[in-house]
């Protein structure tokens, strides 16, 4: 289980650094531009780090559902060897699907030299926009591999929580469902994050005639669910919640103390 987790935030890591060190360059040197070739290598990296890990959020609820549904057999079933082949085939499964369309979408002839690209990043949609040529088949193709890579491992989480959830209430005692549910809270408001932006974006026939209002769900994606997902896994353990608290009650503490040292010091200085 947290070795699916590394992964993940392996994942996500490198998906920030695909987007926000050259969107902050750009916003600090107010020089927005980019080269053709890192735009296609920033497209391709995109794409290829999104599919990877909706794949592994697939494995992790099946995971889940493993360590919950079999718990004797998961050693077994989930060795260490059997881990790092699967975590291997995800990566390797996002990194392939996404080499098609990235190669047709360099060979696109687009209209002018210096073309603006309506988006903080070089997503699909804009780069489709700026084409001199009939896009449609092109997006069809985006639309069916975007199909197949989300709404196939939503398929295979939506049947693992299910399985889960029937297992789970057929457990007697209250405090054995209530542990057993936790175990997958963190990861369910993950997948829930994660896949309404990515539904919206993506999951649809046309892409290139709504880049206005893809870019605040853009946001969502690339920005705030990386940045929660540290906090929603951590939170959920108790050792990460005790030292939150000793350091809210020492700031606390150092807080008070200064706030009492500076009263005595301006009552000396009165008198």
């Amino acid at each position: 289980m947290y070795f699916f987790l590394g992964n993940l935030s392996c994942l996500e890591i490198l998906l920030t650094s695909v987007i926000i060190p050259k969107m902050l360059s750009d916003f600090l040197s107010r020089q927005h531009t980019i080269s053709f070739a890192a735009c296609i290598t920033q497209f391709y990296f995109y794409f290829f780090l999104g599919a990877s890990e909706f794949l592994l959020l697939a494995v992790m609820s099946v995971d889940h559902y493993l360590a919950i549904c079999h718990p004797l057999r998961y050693p077994l079933l989930m060795s260490g060897a059997v881990c790092i082949r699967v975590a291997l085939a995800c990566w390797v499964g996002g990194l392939v699907p996404v080499l098609g369309p990235t190669v047709a979408v360099a060979l696109l002839p687009f209209c002018k030299q210096g073309a603006v690209v309506q988006h903080f990043f070089c997503d699909s949609g804009p780069l489709l926009r700026l084409a001199c040529t009939n896009t449609k088949k092109l997006e069809e193709t985006d639309f069916v591999l975007a199909s197949l890579v989300i709404v196939s491992s939503l398929l295979i989480t939506a049947v693992s929580y299910g399985l889960i959830v029937l297992a789970v209430l057929s457990i007697p005692s209250a405090s054995g469902r209530q542990k057993a549910f936790s175990t997958c809270t963190s990861h369910l408001i993950v997948v829930t994050l994660f896949y309404r932006s990515a539904i919206f974006l993506y999951v649809r026939p046309s892409q290139s005639g709504s880049v206005d209002t893809n870019w605040a769900v853009t946001v969502i994606t690339t920005f705030v669910t990386p940045l929660l997902n540290p906090f929603i896994y951590a939170l959920r353990n108790e050792q990460v919640k005790e030292s939150l608290k000793d350091m809210f009650r020492k700031v606390v503490a150092d807080f008070l103390m200064n706030l009492l040292l500076d009263n005595c010091l301006n009552e000396k200085a009165v008198r």
